[in-house]
């Protein structure tokens, strides 16, 4: 199909198109066992192109690895297509087609870009780049780079991400044909770990009653309820709606935003524990919730509550609590895990087991304490002087303050699901007025 012959001291390989034509390819001047590589890849070349077949990995893999002047060669021949993408055309056209994603996951693209970009020339060719390339960049990420917002190094599991959402960039780039399998840079660059556990922190239930008596109103009592009692996320927390709280049946449906593209895991059913039912009930109660749909009226869904989180550890006279709303949802996924078993705590945390095992389950003072045999568990409830939780009926709105509270005093409470005997609160007789 292809010959090889010299002329004027240099290589030329002729073929035949299939449309009766003959083109050649100067090939220059190189040694016979080349100029024979060439010929045979390029009736590969011709057979697939022929019989409409990709071409098998090896030559793919030739073509990437060839001198821009010989690819040009080729091209003129029109043997192949030179692609001329660049990386940071890539990273572009990749960007624009993500439409079908949440803002917050856009952002993390564009931290990633900063971070790439930072390292790697956008106008480098997709075919220079090698796995050496992402292994120096690695390097760079975990000894170089720091985050521009806060000056600090990177943890492992920033970079860890950092090497998954650009994989994920170059898998498109296979499934559009800009590169094939072979040609990908990232194949086998380890990405690394993506546990943290250095900024775990348990937060007891001590400490969550001071949280609650910290509290400047009922809508954050609420909040960290459902934060530490609920295990609820805070994208799932100021989404909450009062039609979400079934009263009757024991439950709180929650909607996830963060897992919802998940077939089967847009919404699940958290038991309305005790703790997490009396704070909801005095929010539901209170004239502020009269006709509203949303549990949390005091913020909008996607807002940051850290910074008056952070007012109210201070208040609390609690030592600062790193990841709060992480640790909190640790810390009840930990209980959950210790007293129910790993089937409920993943369907009702709201994570596979081996996330809970990788990034929740903590190892408690407790547990140490217990292990150790000095004495009897340490509960985790507040201090003994605190009143008993009385079992909670479904609230109705009253007109008025009193009346409601005349109500609750003689009307008995239907039995809840699950003993509530040894439960305690903390500093919940006096309820602090909204705003202060």
């Amino acid at each position: 199909m292809a010959s090889l012959f010299k002329e004027q001291g240099a290589w030329v390989a002729q073929f035949s198109d299939g449309n009766g034509q003959r083109p050649r390819v100067r090939l220059g001047k190189m040694c016979k066992k080349a100029a024979e590589t060439i010929r045979s890849r390029i009736e590969e070349i011709i057979s697939c192109r022929l019989a409409g077949l990709p071409l098998s990995s090896e030559t793919s893999v030739w073509l990437g690895n060839l001198p821009d002047d010989m690819l040009v060669k080729l091209s003129k021949a029109k043997l192949i297509t030179i692609q001329n993408h660049t990386l940071g055309k890539l990273w572009e056209t990749f960007r624009k087609q993500k439409k079908d994603v949440k803002a917050s996951t856009l952002a993390v693209y564009d931290y990633v870009e900063h971070r790439l970009f930072s390292f790697f020339d956008r106008e480098i060719n997709l075919r220079k780049l090698t796995k050496e390339h992402f292994e120096q960049w690695k390097m760079f990420l975990r000894s170089d780079y720091c985050n521009p917002r806060t000056g600090k190094p990177l943890v492992e599991a920033t970079v860890a991400g950092s090497i998954t959402k650009v994989k994920a960039v170059f898998n498109w780039a296979i499934k559009e044909k800009w590169i094939t399998k072979d040609q990908d840079p990232l194949q086998g660059v380890r990405r690394g770990s993506f546990i943290n556990r250095d900024k775990d922190r348990e937060i007891t239930m001590v400490e969550y009653y001071r949280l609650l008596d910290a509290s400047p109103c009922q809508d954050w009592r609420v909040i960290i309820a459902l934060a530490r009692i609920g295990a609820l996320r805070p994208c799932e927390i100021l989404p909450l709606r009062w039609a979400d709280v079934k009263w009757e049946t024991h439950r709180l449906l929650v909607k996830s935003t963060k897992t919802e593209r998940y077939e089967g895991k847009e919404s699940r059913e958290v038991p309305l524990f005790p703790e997490l039912r009396v704070e909801l009930e005095r929010l539901f109660q209170d004239t502020s919730s009269e006709g509203k749909e949303l549990v949390i009226n005091r913020y909008r869904p996607g807002q940051n509550l850290g910074t008056t989180f952070s007012d109210i550890v201070q208040k609390a006279g609690l030592e600062p609590i790193p990841r709060p709303f992480d640790n909190m949802r640790a810390s009840r996924s930990t209980e959950v895990y210790a007293e129910h078993g790993a089937f409920l705590e993943s369907k009702w945390i709201g994570h596979s087991s081996k996330i809970a095992k990788n990034c929740y389950l903590q190892i408690r003072e407790s547990d140490i304490e217990r292990a150790a045999g000095l004495g009897a568990l340490v509960q985790n409830f507040a201090p003994e002087a605190q009143p008993k939780i009385s079992p909670v009926r479904i609230p109705v709105r009253q007109a008025s303050e009193s009346a409601r509270t005349e109500l609750q005093e003689k009307e008995k409470s239907p039995q809840f699901v699950g003993s509530v005997e040894s439960l305690q609160v903390g500093a919940t007789a006096r309820l602090p007025k909204r705003g202060h």
